[in-house]
């Protein structure tokens, strides 16, 4: 879900270090959290999906 998010974190991290741009690292590393903060999201909903299912066959 926030794969997407986490490599083009990644990429301008890396570019940010490579030319010395600290804003474009430090927007690298934003992005990364944005990535992980999605990924979280989705588990949680997955998670939430699965337990409205069981709760679905006790009744």
């Amino acid at each position: 879900m926030g794969l997407d998010d986490k490599l083009s974190g990644k990429l301008k991290e890396a570019e940010g270090k490579l030319t010395g741009d600290e804003a474009r690292e430090m927007q690298g590393q934003a992005e990364q959290k944005v990535g992980q903060a999605k990924d979280k999201v989705g588990d949680a909903k997955d998670e939430l999906s699965d337990a409205k299912d069981d709760l679905k066959e006790r009744l």
